[in-house]
């Protein structure tokens, strides 16, 4: 991945400190792959001094096959602080970006070049789906007799 400028490492690590607050963050690479692969993941931040790298390196292949918007950071114990931790954390997924939804969104568009769509319909969909189908097995159901 290319280089990423200060400004943009400092405005992720700010971003991830309000959602922590205010938002919902998955922890962990472990965490993180489950977020992306659920379709809950908005945006994605792992670290690069990850030893061995193996351990993170499926994660860009996955966001950009689920179209979730990721960044590169150097310090996986700067990531731990960022968000509230006083230990090294090699990768984070932001699912509901709170009262830092408008930092996450430019943050995005800085490092795509576009601007950013919404990543949580996809998350409404697939509850919306879930809810689709317990109706359908509630129609199928027999009624009883009163």
């Amino acid at each position: 991945m290319a280089e990423v400028s200060k400004e943009i490492l400092d405005n992720t690590y700010e971003a991830l400190q309000s959602v922590k607050q205010s938002g919902k963050i998955k922890k962990g690479v472990n965490e993180t792959t489950k977020s992306v692969e659920r379709g809950m993941a908005m945006f994605v931040v792992y670290a690069s001094d990850v030893q061995p790298a193996e351990i993170v390196a499926h994660l860009p292949k996955l966001c950009e096959d689920k179209k979730v918007p990721f960044i590169e950071v150097p310090s996986k114990l700067d990531l731990g602080k960022a968000i509230g931790l006083n230990v090294q954390c090699s990768a984070v997924s932001v699912e509901n970006a709170g009262s830092a939804e408008s930092s996450i969104k430019s943050i995005i568009s800085k490092i795509t070049g576009k601007s950013s769509e919404k990543k949580e319909p996809q998350a409404k969909e697939a509850k919306e789906s879930k809810e689709a189908k317990k109706e359908e097995v509630k129609e199928s159901e027999p009624k009883k007799k009163e």
